[in-house]
């Protein structure tokens, strides 16, 4: 009973082990780099999401214009059976029948300047039942050869590329607003680590303020127990703890909503999530010293910035519309070129005298259709045509206000860039200053903290000799907290800036190797 007893004991100490082991496991929380942070934003945020799927739909429909200069083919078959009445005695007693059947196919290649090949092959058969016929059945085979080209209107090889050009810019486009979203995500991810970053530190400020002031109300209360100090100064000492304690609750909310804020960036799935209990930054906020001029920092932003370029697009495209609302105007004239080689065969009927209204037929010489088709493929028979036809519309109001809504639309597109121009160059300016600004103010908290611990330690050392009280002490404390919080909040306002300067310089990507999938622009 007593080995039941212990082997119970033992699996129930294992279990519990484990158990503490699994919670362990589960409870462990998320050590999360900036670097991390941003990764796990980019693969998995909703909104980068949605966005990550323009460039493709932009590809797609890029594909889908070049479909234009693919060939096509065109196959049909028909057959057809005609019963007519008779309206000569030459063709028939009371009436005659025809059968028909035909075999077609046709290719068509659109050529870049604008132009259209056409190569069609048709063959078909008839037989019937009318008097005189010499061939019958009859084969009757065709290999055609059309071309048409605009000369003026539809000219051209940009003209013919129209929807390929537009939706390369499409897709350019859709690329330039991806990394701006890209950039937009990256610098909330920046803010949102360096915001947790902040609030964990400030309540460790508020977790060591709060330890300093319990230390003095516990050596004030040895002090009030061996009659060195009234009971009365103990109070100060107490409500301050609880003032203290107060805080640490309220810095306690700010962390949790601060990871909270992280949380929802990265979205990460609920398996992964479920893992971890808290985000534990793993870097701390750097004090590094950019040094960057206004010029310099303007010319990185024009060249880099994917706004601007998104707007350069939008210029480079209304600048094309015009181009082509601009041929629109032109008269349509079209250059017609046909050649077409037939070729005949079937049955021959080889009547008396060669005379068919005799009647008699002396001899039958047949031939199948394969015969039709070689004199068409060998051009036993030329026939050729060339000709220009010229369309002049009598007004074309309608062509004339598309160019002067395009005229007017490259104007609003060239306007609208260059006012984000200067708001580039506004943003670069508040940037630089508010990142100089920050980083002045981070020598000045320092320089202010440094002055509150140097006051504190000279407070305390007055009050072990008496010359000092516990609320000189006490608010000593709180000014070296504040202080303290402040130098960080300093830091991190710095390191901020300096993400934000990175953001509207456009280098958000660029700086961390960051590219997009490679889509081909090419024509």
């Amino acid at each position: 009973m007593k080995k039941v007893i212990k082997a119970f004991s033992l699996l129930l100490l294992l279990s519990l082990v484990g158990s503490l082991t699994i919670r362990a496991q589960e409870e462990q929380p998320l050590k999360l780099t900036l670097e991390d942070c941003i990764l796990r934003t980019i693969q998995n945020n909703l909104g980068v999401s949605v966005q990550k799927l323009n460039p493709e739909i932009s590809a797609a429909a890029l594909s889908k214009s070049k479909e234009k200069f693919y060939p096509t083919m065109q196959f049909g078959y028909t057959r057809r059976s005609n019963m007519n009445p008779s309206y000569s005695g030459l063709e028939a007693v009371e009436s005659y029948k025809t059968d028909y059947n035909d075999v077609n196919g046709q290719v068509s290649q659109f050529i870049p300047f604008g132009g259209t090949l056409n190569i069609s092959l048709d063959t078909y058969k008839s037989s019937t039942s009318q008097n005189y016929q010499t061939w019958n059945p009859r084969y009757y085979s065709t290999l055609r050869f059309d071309f048409s080209q605009p000369l003026l209107q539809n000219f051209g090889l940009d003209i013919s590329k129209k929807e390929i050009i537009i939706a390369k810019k499409g897709l350019e486009s859709s690329l330039a607003q991806t990394e701006l979203a890209l950039m937009n995500t990256i610098n909330s991810a920046e803010q949102a680590y360096w915001n947790l970053v902040y609030v964990i530190e400030d309540l460790k400020v508020k977790q060591e303020s709060l330890k300093l002031a319990r230390e003095l109300l516990a050596k004030n209360q040895r002090s009030v127990e061996i009659g060195t100090l009234a009971p009365l100064d103990v109070l100060s000492a107490q409500s301050e703890v609880a003032t203290r304690e107060a805080d640490i609750i309220k810095a306690e909310v700010a962390v949790k909503n601060a990871e909270d804020q992280l949380w929802i960036l990265m979205n990460l799935a609920e398996e992964e999530k479920k893992q971890y209990t808290t985000i534990e930054p793993a870097d701390i906020p750097k004090f590094e010293q950019k040094a960057l001029s206004l010029e310099e920092a303007e010319s990185i932003a024009l060249e880099n910035r994917p706004d601007l370029r998104n707007l350069r697009i939008s210029a480079d495209t209304q600048q094309f519309n015009l181009k082509v609302a601009k041929n629109q105007l032109l008269p349509a004239l079209n250059l017609v070129a046909s050649y077409y080689s037939p070729g005949l065969s079937g049955t021959q009927l080889i009547y008396q005298d060669n005379n068919p209204l005799s009647g008699i037929v002396i001899d039958v010489i047949p031939g199948p259709r394969s015969e039709s088709l070689k004199d068409a493929f060998k051009f036993k028979y030329n026939n050729w045509s060339v000709g220009l036809t010229l369309n002049i519309p009598l007004g074309n109001a309608i062509s004339g206000a598309s160019v002067a809504q395009a005229r007017l639309n490259l104007e609003q597109a060239e306007l609208n860039l260059k006012q984000q121009e200067q708001q580039a160059v506004l943003e670069v300016k508040t940037a630089l200053r508010t990142m100089e600004a920050n980083l002045h103010g981070v020598q000045a908290y320092k320089a202010a903290r440094v002055l509150q611990e140097q006051k504190l330690a000279a407070e305390e050392e007055k009050l072990k000799v008496g010359q000092s009280t516990n609320y000189t002490v006490l608010q000593y404390q709180r000014d070296l907290a504040a202080a303290q919080s402040s130098e960080l909040k300093a830091i991190i306002d710095y390191n901020i800036s300096v993400a934000n300067l990175e953001k509207v310089l456009g280098l958000s990507l660029k700086n961390r190797n960051i590219k997009l999938v490679d889509f081909s622009v090419s024509d």
